[in-house]
């Protein structure tokens, strides 16, 4: 290459690089990374082939191409993974710690993960990837990690800053020091501040807090996320059903759950069944969406068949046809309102929230209200926009709050019935809420306007 350029997160860059792998110029592109973060790196690499990627991770330095390997996307990572030799992954994999080295063993088939495992050359390591493997994904076994640091019960001061110097060779970041007895277990926590300020010959017996909070290693992901979010923690120590310590989850790794947590929510909301993304093939991505797609065209035919129904009513008193808009629109998005509000309140469980009884009080109390102020703007609209049809303004106005009410019922009740039968909640407030409310509202409406016009 005529010239070396500095990392920049850019379109040029991008081109710069894929110049260099394809003119083979190893010393620049090492030079034009050096001092990059590896997350800006992943992002470039998302954007290459996947032989190109292959071949910027395996001319960097093993320990930067390990963090590089962890921080890309799901479905680059994921072909990557595939295409590396067992022992070229195990090198890598012995460079990060064990829960990040389970979640990329995970996308392999038994056969080549146990491969892999058996090139590790830290065999502390690959012990600990085995104990991993075991545990059910998504709980708190699964998402620890083994690599932490502990202090005896008995040790001195200076004991334990020679075993926390041993033992940070293994751990990225330490948040805390776990305080353990003769038998490993978990007795509370030493902050490294009192280590350094105190006396050599102090014991950690007299310095450890034992305020602490642990998990056990069955505790779903999701809990543990609220956990940390509640009080503020950085890690949270792992025990077994002995309370022995047994690893410790960090604050980035819960990042990543909610991160995953707040997608799939996002995905159950808009009406897709399937965790997909932009870059997914046509194929998935039409499989992920199709689906509620189906259910809203079943929805829509179903609306066509009762307004069908009602076409004698239609034909005597045609201005009905110009309300079914307004009609279904407004059941839409209430049920939309009440649902996302008990989403919300489901996803943020407290000790202290509401009783059933107490939140349905509260949705009849705002449903009553708001219907019947839409109830009267669209009556007040209705005698002003067609004159005299008083009798007519009194259909759509009370059909119009008759629909609030229903459709705060149904937005409320849906998401508390799917979270009971363990269902994510989040799908009532997608396409299953509108469909459901536009053929209750349609029903509603027409029923009310043949009580009330007689047809």
């Amino acid at each position: 290459m005529e010239r070396i350029r500095e990392f920049e997160l850019s379109r040029e860059y991008l081109e710069f690089l894929k110049a260099s792998i394809e003119e083979g110029d190893v010393e620049g592109l090492r030079q034009s990374i050096d001092g990059a973060n590896e997350a800006d790196v992943a992002s470039l690499l998302d954007e290459l082939e996947m032989e190109e990627a292959l071949y910027v991770l395996r001319v960097l330095e093993s320990e930067f191409a390990a963090d590089v390997l962890i921080e890309l996307d799901e479905e680059p990572q994921f072909r990557i993974v595939q295409a590396m030799e067992s022992d070229e992954l195990a090198g890598l994999l012995d460079r990060i710690e064990s829960d990040d080295a389970v979640d990329i063993l995970h996308q392999l088939v038994v056969k080549d993960r146990e491969d892999v495992i058996s090139h590790l050359q830290e065999k502390e390591k690959a012990g600990h990837i085995m104990e991993l493997l075991r545990y059910e994904e998504g709980s708190a076994g699964a998402l620890m990690a083994k690599e932490f640091i502990k202090a005896n019960l008995n040790w001195t001061v200076v004991q334990t800053i020679d075993e926390i110097r041993r033992q940070a060779e293994n751990v990225e970041k330490i948040y805390s020091i776990y305080v353990v007895d003769n038998k490993e277990n978990l007795l509370g926590r030493v902050a490294l501040k009192k280590i350094i300020l105190g006396s050599a010959n102090t014991k950690i017996k007299d310095i450890f807090e034992e305020d602490i909070i642990a998990v056990p290693t069955y505790m779903d992901e999701e809990e543990i996320a609220e956990i940390m979010r509640k009080y503020d923690l950085e890690a949270l120590p792992v025990v077994n059903a002995k309370n022995k310590l047994v690893g410790r989850i960090t604050v980035d790794d819960v990042l990543d759950v909610i991160r995953e947590q707040a997608e799939e929510d996002m995905q159950a909301m808009t009406g897709i069944s399937d965790d997909v993304e932009e870059s997914d093939s046509v194929f998935r991505l039409s499989k992920a969406r199709l689906p509620w797609l189906m259910i809203g065209i079943f929805g829509g035919l179903m609306g066509a068949r009762i307004i069908g129904v009602f076409n004698d009513g239609l034909s005597k008193y045609i201005q009905l046809a110009s309300f079914i808009p307004l009609i279904t629109a407004t059941g839409g998005n209430v049920g939309i309102q009440s649902s996302s509000l008990v989403v919300q309140s489901l996803a943020a469980k407290s000790v202290f929230a509401e009783s059933i009884g107490r939140r349905f009080a509260k949705v009849l109390l705002v449903a009553v209200l708001n219907g019947i102020v839409l109830g009267a703007i669209v009556f007040g609209t209705v005698v002003f926009v067609y004159g005299n049809e008083v009798k007519f303004g009194i259909v759509v106005g009370f059909a119009l709050f008759s629909v609030v009410l229903l459709a705060s019922f149904m937005g409320t009740v849906t998401p508390i019935v799917l979270d009971k039968f363990g269902i994510n909640p989040a799908m009532a407030s997608g396409p299953f809420i509108t469909t459901a409310n536009d053929l209750l509202g349609l029903a509603v409406y027409f029923l009310v306007a043949m009580m009330l016009l007689n047809l």
